[in-house]
């Protein structure tokens, strides 16, 4: 994953301040804007694994619920036209839209990720061999 990290569920993203000499980020999908910074990756990662443990705890504390950062429902907005393509197609392949759009993501999510790991391993070959 490019410029993110994760602990228990939470994604944090990642960003670099030439200026300032600093890594900083903010844990993402959550409501709250919790933020974390550190001067070399291990204080960053630490930091940012304190920031969604204290996140956790105060919501304990508050006896509030934490948010959960993928609860497995979107919203969409795709136009009219894919709209009722998209509700069409399923009536009449004795399917939900919910079965539709989840083929639909899972077949570009695996193509996705094919081509980025193709291009990793690309970018590795041509690092790793002499010329």
């Amino acid at each position: 994953m490019r410029n993110m990290m994760e602990h228990k569920g939470y994604l944090g993203s990642v960003q670099y301040s030439a200026e300032d000499h600093l890594f900083y980020g903010k844990i993402e999908h959550v409501r709250s804007l919790i933020t974390f910074e550190g001067t070399d990756v291990a204080t960053l990662e630490g930091a940012f694994e304190e920031a969604v443990d204290d996140y956790l705890a105060t919501c304990r504390e508050l006896g509030t619920m934490p948010d959960e950062p993928f609860k497995g429902t979107f919203n969409v907005r795709v136009g009219q036209e894919h709209h009722r393509r998209a509700s069409v197609y399923p009536m009449t392949h004795d399917k939900s839209l919910n079965q539709v759009v989840n083929e639909a993501l899972d077949e570009y999510l695996e193509l996705s990720w094919s081509d980025a790991a193709a291009s990793v391993n690309s970018t590795w070959a041509r690092r790793s061999c002499p010329a």
